[in-house]
């Protein structure tokens, strides 16, 4: 029993190891192979780690599903990139989709709030308020795109970079838990529900 729990101790690890190593590869690369550059795939990548709002919602989808257990804690860090491009075909195309902003905002706030208070809904309920947000997620990262990045090379990096950013949200969560117990991941829920409440004040 030891043994097994240091191997998944060791697995977590190696997780966050990797998160924390690819999440600086676009910056380096940047730095010295894209001189100003416009490339796709590492400003899609950088896109979701530049933003506080984009990092903490995608961050509580894996939370949110290492809390709920089971199922949950692949569906949804699937389920969200997925509908992510939904919506960033959305964006790029131009279709006009009201109150993104506030979507986004929202998804913190909910999400959030979710983990703090332990909810558990039907799988297919979850999979529908990810989803929702989602849509807005993706959009935003569409509408941004640059004009001279190539769309599928942007929507590859930025789909990525949210994978590994789910990643780390399922790291911490089944992490706090073993280590600390199931309630302890509700502070950070809490901290970050307030946090999206900040984004939708302002």
């Amino acid at each position: 029993m030891q043994d097994q729990n240091r191997s998944r101790w060791a697995t977590v690890g190696r997780l966050l190891a990797l998160v924390g190593v690819v999440a600086f590869m676009p910056g380096i690369a940047q730095a010295h192979i894209i001189q100003g550059g416009s490339g796709g795939f590492l400003q899609g990548f950088e896109h979701p780690l530049s933003g506080a709002d984009h990092l903490l919602a995608m961050f509580s989808v894996g939370l949110w599903g290492a809390q709920m257990g089971g199922r949950n804690v692949w569906t949804l860090p699937i389920t969200f990139p997925l509908i992510m491009v939904l919506g960033g075909i959305l964006g790029i195309t131009g279709v006009p989709l009201p109150a993104i902003e506030t979507g986004i905002a929202l998804s913190i706030v909910v999400l959030g709030a979710a983990i703090a208070f332990v909810w558990r809904p039907p799988e297919w309920l979850a999979l529908t308020v990810i989803g929702l947000f989602a849509i807005c997620h993706g959009y935003a990262h569409g509408a941004e795109l640059p004009e001279a990045a190539d769309p599928a090379d942007f929507a590859i990096g930025f789909v990525l970079a949210t994978g590994l950013i789910h990643l780390a949200g399922i790291g911490v969560g089944l992490g706090v838990q073993r280590a600390l117990g199931n309630r302890m991941v509700r502070i950070p829920g809490g901290l970050i529900a307030i946090g999206g409440l900040y984004f939708l004040v302002t």
